[in-house]
């Protein structure tokens, strides 16, 4: 582990050139914050509790007072006659009118609901269960954006490390260039030995471009993730490693909870759906006849009072079938829960392997580059005094920078698979 923290040290100096720019190192904690902030799924969340409110208030509105209207008009086959019904001659039978056959009747009704048998309040609760599905289910969509971020981040924080080791070969070629130009005044060296130099520079050189223009792209994609404009004077800040817990904290596991919630909203909907109803009403009428049946005029009549209604039938679709199903699709999602933990789990098996692997690889790396820096330290001393060729010289320091190269590339690694453990766990 001390050899892990003084490998995480040097390859902290990787970064030192971008620092110099004045720019203040961007942290992967900010891209993961910029990311989710900017990302355009993000504004969904407030369409979602809009939608919400907007929903859980119309419903609510189901406890207010219900005004209708109707109106109809009709004409019927048979009236009270009263002159037929009366003895012949009878005054009373001459007082009484005759009732029109053609009959109307506007209405204006007000309901007021008592007892709904909890009806509005379960869907409420239904509707606030449904957008936390829809939340959850876009924080599940925001949270793959993670993954993306440490993959660009990682590979700048490589190049960036590369950079820093093919400066370092280069002042080495450099440092061979300069010695063999003075062996070459002297008499003592062939031009050919100092072209072999000066060609493995240009293509150190040329190396270096390429590796720019890399971490220039890495930089445009990041700054599209995270709405920044990153030029080439960016710094990135080095990533402390992080340990490895046991435990899984990702946000599908609040989206199965919350998929569970609704079909319990829906069950409590369904017990509502066969409980009595009851409610009052008055209504307000304008027609002819009226609720005097002796009357033939038009006039205003109304009425008021208290309705109790109940379905039982829905006690047998309820319970047989609706209930079981909502039953069967809880067990469904329990069923996704344990394969997406199986799967999250395997997942973490084989990235903390990697992590192993990667601490043991960078042992043997420490030993490795000791030993070819003290050949390549060897080789320079050689070089200057006629020992070896440049073309010698130059497998020597090559054979340093594939050392080290490794080197810097398995510590990214390292920190690149713990921070997968991370993201993959949801710590």
């Amino acid at each position: 582990m001390k050899k892990t923290v003084a490998l995480i040290g040097w390859l902290a100096l990787a970064g030192t050139s971008w620092a110099q720019s004045g720019q203040p190192a961007l942290t992967l904690a900010d891209c993961q914050a910029r990311a989710q902030q900017t990302y355009p799924l993000t504004r969904q969340r407030e369409l979602i509790e809009k939608t919400r409110d907007y929903s859980v208030a119309n419903a609510a509105k189901g406890y207010l007072p219900q005004l209708s209207f109707s109106g109809q008009a009709t004409y019927q086959s048979e009236t009270i006659n009263f002159a037929k019904e009366l003895p012949a001659g009878s005054p009373l039978a001459a007082a009484l009118a005759t009732i029109s056959k053609d009959q109307y009747k506007v209405t204006g009704q007000l309901d007021q609901v008592l007892y709904d048998g909890g009806g509005i309040r379960y869907t409420q609760q239904a509707r606030r269960a449904e957008a936390d599905v829809q939340a959850k289910n876009m924080e599940v969509n925001l949270y793959a954006l993670r993954e993306r971020v440490n993959q660009l981040f990682f590979g700048v924080l490589l190049v960036d490390a590369k950079l820093k080791q093919t400066a370092l070969r280069r002042a080495d070629l450099q440092n061979g260039v300069q010695k063999t130009e003075a062996q070459l005044a002297n008499g003592v060296a062939f031009r050919s030995s100092l072209n072999e130099l000066k060609a493995e520079l240009l293509g150190v050189d040329q190396g270096l471009t390429q590796l720019r223009a890399t971490r220039r792209a890495y930089l445009a994609m990041l700054g599209l993730f995270i709405n920044q404009t990153l030029d080439e004077q960016t710094p990135l800040a080095l990533p402390a490693p992080v340990g490895l817990t046991q435990s899984v904290n990702r946000p599908e596991l609040s989206l199965y909870e919350a998929q569970k919630r609704t079909y319990d909203t829906q069950e409590n909907l369904l017990r509502a759906a066969y409980r009595p109803r009851l409610g009052a009403f008055f209504q307000q009428n304008y027609g002819r006849p009226t609720f005097n049946f002796i009357s033939n005029d038009f006039g205003f009549f109304w009425l008021g009072g208290v309705r109790l209604s109940w379905n039982p039938s829905s006690l047998y679709t309820t319970r047989r079938h609706d209930v079981q199903l909502l039953g069967l699709s809880r067990q469904n999602v329990d069923l996704q829960r344990e394969t997406f933990l199986f799967n999250t789990n395997l997942a973490l098996s084989q990235q903390r392997a990697d992590v192993q692997r990667y601490q043991e690889l960078l042992a043997q790396d420490e030993q490795l580059v000791a030993l070819r820096a003290s050949v390549k330290t060897s080789a320079q001393a050689q070089l200057q005094n006629g020992v070896i060729t440049s073309h010698e010289y130059i497998t020597k320091v090559n054979a340093e920078d594939a050392a080290r190269q490794a080197q810097v590339l398995h510590q990214i690694q390292l920190l690149q698979a713990q921070y997968a453990y991370q993201t993959t766990s949801g710590n």
